[in-house]
């Protein structure tokens, strides 16, 4: 196993990955939400650049795409399946009810991590419950992966598992 240095994690390739991140609706009012639960990220252009930043610290690139409208959303899934290696949804307010976003996703046959700001599985009072919640995910059970509960740093852990995934050979069944 070669081993490429990051300034912030050690890698195991060279390959400069393209994940698209994909922002659902409702996070449209990022800044404006509980702050104990959605944090300090003030606008969902300062999210995306965030998410940029640390994906260009792990020597991936990252594409963002936000919609309040699913038919958006299914658009992008469908023009980036051929030219991304993985997806970072936050299904927002399609977490419940967004079939159509989930089919996509899924017949892209990339990896995928499902995201979010809250703990979406909480008990209702828990400091980092949706605030009509606890919700059951339509998208958790045929993610690859879920990073929930951290307000950005979610968004952190997911860019940082699912570039070590995609370097990992093994890691979707490619090696035995």
């Amino acid at each position: 196993m070669s081993s490429t240095s990051s300034s912030v994690y050690p890698r195991t390739s060279d390959q400069r990955h393209r994940i698209a991140l994909i922002e659902g609706p409702n996070t449209s009012n990022m800044g404006k939400r509980t702050k104990s639960v959605y944090g300090d990220i003030g606008t969902l252009d300062e999210l995306k650049a965030f998410c940029v930043e640390v994906g260009d610290r792990f020597g991936v690139e990252i594409v963002t795409f936000s919609s309040n409208h699913e038919g958006d959303i299914l658009e992008f899934i469908h023009d980036h399946a051929s030219v991304c290696d993985a997806f970072i949804v936050n299904p927002a307010g399609l977490t419940l009810f967004g079939m159509s976003t989930l089919h996509a996703l899924v017949e892209t046959y990339k990896p995928w991590v499902e995201i979010h700001f809250a703990n979406v599985t909480a008990a209702p009072g828990h400091p980092r419950a949706v605030p009509v919640g606890p919700w059951d995910s339509l998208f958790t059970k045929h993610a690859t992966g879920v990073s929930m509960g951290l307000r950005e740093h979610s968004y952190v852990g997911a860019i940082l598992a699912l570039t070590l995934a995609l370097d990992d050979e093994g890691f979707l069944g490619s090696k035995d």
